[in-house]
């Protein structure tokens, strides 16, 4: 079942994701080569816990922290380990929050200043196709036009979309009804109707599709071993048109002040 919002759920729903906004924003500043995805989980879930919120993921079905940290070929839900991290990384970090009886979600991928232009074009490439995709959220449309939307603009680039992982609906839960997935037909799937809220996130790879859970249990990583991006707003869909709860924003501003990562349009 698909729970429509009200203006009042909403806002609430916009206050959580501004503070997921803030907190991948603080990640940010702190990101550096030789820094742990620990230590940046326990700086996450102190700054969500001083914002008189709650970690959204830790605890989830058994998920051990704060952020998902997915290096590399990591497409999602890596668990924050105590290993350094290097000049050449990317990090895709997934970011979740409560409060006020409802989740917030984003996510962000960085890179670090040792990385690829090819790599970066990824993460430009998939940072966009999320823009594309917010763009047919409208009432009236279905699903499926976000989708397409998404998979028409990253396989124009030769990238290629995962399959087995999607977006979803949220509100008072996490994951709710309907998924969104990033490749489909126009047309298809539920309709747009007004006080729908769904997180959209393409998982974009530079090479095959193909994905595997790795030996932790739980990170989600490509089968060739090639870079994976991912990308995530939440946002809420009325008759007056789309509305992005998350802020993208704050998390460039802290980017473009940290000489340690680098910001994919740095490049041009």
């Amino acid at each position: 079942m698909i729970y429509y919002k009200t203006a009042e759920d909403i806002e609430y729903i916009r206050e959580s994701c501004l503070l997921v906004s803030k907190t991948l924003a603080h990640v940010a500043s702190l990101l550096k080569p030789g820094i742990t995805g620990m230590e940046i989980d326990k700086a996450a879930e102190e700054f969500i816990l001083d914002h008189n919120a709650k970690p959204g993921f830790k605890g989830y079905r058994g998920f051990p922290g704060t952020l998902c940290i997915s290096p590399n070929e990591g497409v999602v839900h890596g668990i924050p380990k105590d290993e350094p991290f290097s000049d050449t990384d990317i990090l895709s970090i997934d970011c979740g929050s409560f409060m006020n009886g409802y989740y917030g979600d984003s996510a962000y991928t960085f890179a670090m200043q040792g990385v690829t232009d090819e790599v970066m074009d990824l993460l430009e490439a998939t940072n966009e196709s999320l823009y594309k995709g917010i763009e047919q959220a409208i009432v009236g449309n279905r699903i499926g036009d976000i989708s397409q939307a998404i998979q028409d603009y990253v396989e124009e680039k030769k990238y290629t979309v995962v399959r087995e992982l999607v977006g979803h609906g949220i509100g008072k839960n996490l994951h709710e009804a309907p998924e969104v997935p990033n490749f489909g037909k126009r047309g298809r799937g539920p309709k747009i109707k007004d006080g729908l809220v769904i997180a959209i996130e393409p998982m974009i790879n530079l090479g095959k599709k193909g994905v595997k859970q790795s030996d932790d249990g739980w990170t989600i990583i490509t089968k060739d071993r090639q870079p994976s991006a991912h990308f995530e707003h939440t946002i809420a869909i009325t008759n007056e048109g789309w509305d992005i709860l998350s802020d993208h924003t704050m998390i460039v501003e802290a980017i473009k002040n940290n000489p340690e990562i680098r910001y994919f349009s740095s490049k041009k």
